[in-house]
């Protein structure tokens, strides 16, 4: 299906939607096919952030401070800093 730009941005849901089910849309621009609204591809997990959300939380977990039962948070800094001198 060829659709003018003016024609597409009135009914680009309805392009949407069929260009979903699998038909292309070739927009044109005074008279010249300049876009396609196709189909989009399935995302993989990757594409989606889930590899890089299992990265963060393996990071994460290499990161962790210990939990040190009965400090209190100024405690636990002061601790790091004398770690420092």
């Amino acid at each position: 299906m060829v659709m003018t730009l003016r024609e597409s941005k009135a009914k680009l849901s309805e392009l949407v939607e069929l260009a979903s089910t699998g038909e292309d849309v070739l927009i044109s621009v005074r008279g010249v096919i300049r876009a396609r609204l196709t189909a989009a591809a399935t995302p993989s997990p990757e594409s989606m952030g889930e590899s890089w959300a299992a990265r963060l939380r393996t990071l994460q977990l290499g990161l962790a401070v210990p939990q040190v039962p009965g400090m209190t948070s100024d405690e636990i800094l002061a601790e790091l800093r004398a770690d420092r001198d």
